[in-house]
């Protein structure tokens, strides 16, 4: 029978992958969050593994006894795990440079619709469902957050009186 007592060390790299690969995905650089998905998957890659237990006999029926044999299960799933991590990365790595190329940095940016609708929240200024003019005054609120990849804002007044930015 194979053993599968857990080996400390292994349980402490799988901790160590993840818990850096979660705190990297949080920081608001692409190329940190690149990095924590990496290591993220590999950590899923070896906690996948080590649930399968210890290396064993190739699992080929009739040359070994089945108890002595590898579960193929657990490799299958990590080999699929790794090509989905790579296309996973890859597209990172594509949006990336892409934010690279537009803004000369790779920080995401903040939403700030979410943070104007929260903080109208806190303030109890947000409009009730009942009027009418609602969406319109939130689509003019909308039109003034500030925006890096689109043209200059147009203000309030302009779009009101139907005046489009040359």
């Amino acid at each position: 029978m194979i053993d599968t007592s857990p080996s400390i060390a292994l349980v402490l790299l799988i901790g160590v992958l993840i818990g850096t690969g979660i705190y990297l995905i949080l920081e608001r650089s692409l190329t940190r969050i690149v990095i924590g998905v990496g290591l993220l998957t590999n950590g899923a890659n070896l906690m996948i593994l080590f649930a399968g237990g210890r290396a064993g006999a190739p699992p080929l029926i009739g040359q070994h006894d089945p108890g002595d044999m590898a579960d193929p299960l657990p490799q299958a799933m990590v080999l699929t795990a790794i090509v989905i991590g790579l296309g996973v990365t890859a597209f990172l790595l594509s949006l990336a440079y892409r934010a690279w190329q537009l803004n000369g940095h790779d920080e995401v940016q903040d939403d700030l619709e979410d943070r104007r609708i929260a903080q109208r929240a806190a303030r109890n200024e947000l409009p009730s469902r009942s009027t009418e003019d609602a969406g319109t005054e939130i689509e003019l609120d909308a039109a003034e957050a500030r925006d890096e990849t689109a043209t200059p804002a147009v203000s309030r007044d302009a779009r009101r009186d139907g005046k489009e930015p040359q």
